[in-house]
């Protein structure tokens, strides 16, 4: 075969073959748009379950009793929401979708989470050396949270075959710093049926 067309065979056979080569592409979608791949907890999960837990947790009557009693809104940071489930999930991403939830839901004082507070506590100690008197802030000047909101993420699995159920419960608890009294207790439950392909790996 002469050379020209040897180089002309492959030309062709690369136009032929290299587009079934694409392993893999990548679409831009809407950031809240659902889409389960896994069947494992994803963003969506994590959303909703902060979502309707706070309307749950500001509807209840202790907002109006510590309200009526104190003159004010009650101060509430959020505190561990333990991972005990079977699977990796990212409980920063859940423990801010919950301090969204709360700041939005307009009915408590929020505060900063221990990990937020610390660099801003040392920015408040930068400034008694370095700032000017009429902009320093001032140190133990904080608004101390009336309670802790803490929880967990639990999962229970039952498989057979190709067909598996996820079954998650989420607990949370609000909890007042001072008297350790549970004023509201909630909880929230997501069931998924996953079903593989024959094909699937």
């Amino acid at each position: 075969m002469k050379r020209a067309q040897l180089l002309t065979v492959l030309a062709l056979t690369s136009l032929i073959i290299l587009p079934g080569c694409k392993t893999k592409q990548v679409d831009r979608v809407a950031a809240d748009e659902v889409i389960d791949l896994s069947g494992r907890w994803n963003d969506t999960d994590s959303q909703l379950v902060s979502k309707s837990m706070i309307e749950d947790l500001s509807s209840r009557p202790w907002v109006e009793a510590f309200t009526a009693k104190n003159g004010k809104k009650p101060v509430v940071i959020v505190g561990p929401v333990r991972n005990l489930s079977s699977e990796h999930i990212a409980t920063e991403t859940f423990t801010k979708d919950l301090e969204r939830e709360l700041v939005n839901s307009g009915r408590v004082t929020f505060v900063a989470n221990p990990i937020e507070r610390d660099p801003l506590r040392e920015e408040r100690r930068q400034q008694q050396t370095w700032s000017t008197a009429e902009t320093q802030k001032r140190l133990a000047a904080e608004t101390g949270a009336d309670y802790m909101l803490m929880g967990s993420i639990n999962t229970i699995t039952d498989q057979e075959g190709r067909e598996s159920v996820k079954y998650y419960q989420i607990n949370l608890e609000l909890i007042h710093l001072e008297s350790s009294e549970k004023v509201w207790i909630g909880d929230k439950k997501i069931k998924k049926y996953i079903k593989k392909s024959r094909f699937s790996l």
